[in-house]
């Protein structure tokens, strides 16, 4: 399995929150300073990190490393 880290920017259109391009980043900490760093020109962020076996098609739970900002109902805790 290999871990992932992600980082999902929402910008705010109207009323409603719009999803990002999703960006990857290298650690942990690194996925939180991107987040960090996002969270300055976006309405909310949300990086986490997921362990991922494309081969059998498994995906872990995702891990919540940050949570900054407006973001939309239904990410994880």
């Amino acid at each position: 399995m290999v871990v992932a880290y992600i980082v999902q920017g929402f910008q705010l259109r109207g009323r409603k929150l719009t999803p990002d391009q999703p960006r990857t980043a290298k650690t942990a900490e690194a996925a939180v300073e991107l987040a960090e760093r996002m969270a300055t020109t976006r309405a909310g962020v949300f990086a986490f990190s997921q362990a991922v076996d494309i081969e059998a098609d498994i995906y872990d739970e995702p891990k919540v490393l940050a949570r900054l900002g407006d973001l939309p109902p239904g990410l994880p805790e």
